[in-house]
Parts: C-alpha cells; structure tokens; sequence
C-alpha cells in the first residue's frame, strides 16, 4: 500500500473512533475548501460536508442536481486543503443500482474521502427504498471501501422523520428507525444518522436500540449539543446551516457597503 493510501487508512481508522457515545463527534457542515479551510483552523478534528450546502455554492439545487463530476472535483479540492479526517454527503450516492453506488464510492475514496453519508430516500423524493434495497446499495459501498483497503465510515441516513412535520412523529417511526438501523448495521453501514428527529425521549431510545452510533442534526435550539450527548447521541451536524448563516451574513455586509457608497 502506498503512502497515500496509507494515510487515508489512518484518517479513516480515526475518524470511527471519533464516534464515541456521550461524547458526540461534533462536525460544522462546509461546502468547498476554502470553508473546510476555516473549520479546520477552529480546531475541529474533522471535516464533513453537506450537500444542500455545496449545491447551493455552485447555483444549484438539492437533490444531485450538481453533476457528479463537480462534486468529485471539489471533494479533491477539499481533502487537498486540510489535514483532518474529511466526509462527504453522497445523498442517495448518485445511482439507483447498487452497482452504480458501488462505483461511485470507489471514486470517492480515491478523492480522498474517509467517510460518506448516504440516505435511503428515493431520487424522486417521494418515499424511500425499501430496506432489502437500501441494503444492497449499502452493501455495495462496503464492499467498494473493503476492495480499496479503507475502513470507510458509511453513515447510513434514513430520511423517515424528515418526510413528516415533527409534531408528527410517531412511535411507530420510531421503530421503523429501529428495524432500519439493525438492517444497515448488518449490510455494512457504521453508523445511523436521523435528520429531522428532535423529540429528546425518542433520540435516547434510539440511541439505546440502535446496534449503531446515532447522528443527529441540529434543527432547532432544544435539544442542545450538551442535551444530545447526555441522550447518547454519537454525532452532532448542522447541515446547511452554516452556509446559510454566511451568506445572511454575506448579504447584510452587501447591503452596508452599497447603501453606503
């Protein structure tokens, strides 16, 4: 194994052990590497994008609109920039079939990649693969990551709590969260990651049934980091969040600077 090869092994190896129950792996979303750049020198231990994010950094939507190939060039651009652990959000990890995902993990470990997100929501956004399809695609991902010699961190997203308002959240959600999380454990996947639950009683049975590290994604001020890693959550992000903030804060300094010349 070459050196580089070896070191991304090694990124990878540590960035698993990052995902410590209680004590949440806390990731600050980037889009491209001059952000992943400023993230890293806050003294982050690693890097994490998000897709909506880095669509909207390159004029487009959600939903692999952005063709692959861009989203592999700024993944190259990223992980050449830092030093730290990097993981991407493949969405649905641009392919129905578990061939196609199973070929495009493969380039994203060769850009440098240690960890991928990858949901189970179909392309279409209406509804989600079942689970015996969800898992041959995540199954393929592993076996992308075991042929390449990487320890691949496959962060499974199941988008069931985010097709309903959360104040309708159910217990039988719930369950099938649960009855999801051990299916993808068993096909490969490292860790669970459920954006759109925020019901603290829920997020703690999760993380108690879930045979995997739970991730969470910080949607509102209740619960707070602080309350999630007492919940037993294992990974806290903050999806688009932080590119919205900037380019608020992006668009305030515009007004200011033009109203005032």
């Amino acid at each position: 194994m070459n050196a580089n090869k070896r070191t991304i092994r090694d990124k990878a190896e540590q960035f698993h052990q990052y995902h410590e129950k209680g004590n949440p792996l806390v990731l600050v979303n980037v889009w491209d590497a001059g952000s992943a750049q400023t993230i890293q020198s806050t003294g982050a231990v690693a890097i994490a994008t998000g897709s909506w994010s880095v669509a909207a950094a390159h004029g487009e939507q959600d939903g692999e609109a952005l063709p692959f190939q861009l989203v592999l060039a700024n993944l190259a651009r990223i992980t050449k920039s830092v030093d730290l652990p990097v993981t991407i959000d493949i969405e649905g990890g641009y392919g129905r079939s578990a061939s196609e995902v199973k070929q495009n993990v493969a380039q994203i470990m060769d850009h440098g990649a240690v960890g991928i997100n990858i949901e189970d929501q179909l392309p279409t956004g209406e509804g989600l693969y079942t689970v015996t399809e969800q898992c041959l695609r995540l199954s393929a991902a592993r076996e992308a990551a075991e042929q390449a010699g990487i320890p691949l961190f496959i962060n499974a997203r199941t988008d069931l709590f985010l097709k309903q308002a959360p104040e309708q959240h159910n217990e039988a959600l719930l369950n099938e969260a649960i009855r999801r999380s051990h299916a993808y454990a068993e096909a490969g996947a490292s860790g669970l990651f459920v954006p759109g639950l925020q019901q603290s009683q829920w997020i703690m049975e999760l993380c108690e049934q879930s045979p995997l590290p739970v991730n969470v994604m910080v949607t509102s001020p209740e619960p707070s980091p602080r309350q999630l890693a007492a919940l037993g959550v294992a990974r806290i992000s903050y999806g688009p969040y932080p590119y919205l903030q900037v380019m608020e804060h992006l668009k305030a300094l515009g007004q200011r600077i033009i109203m005032g010349s």
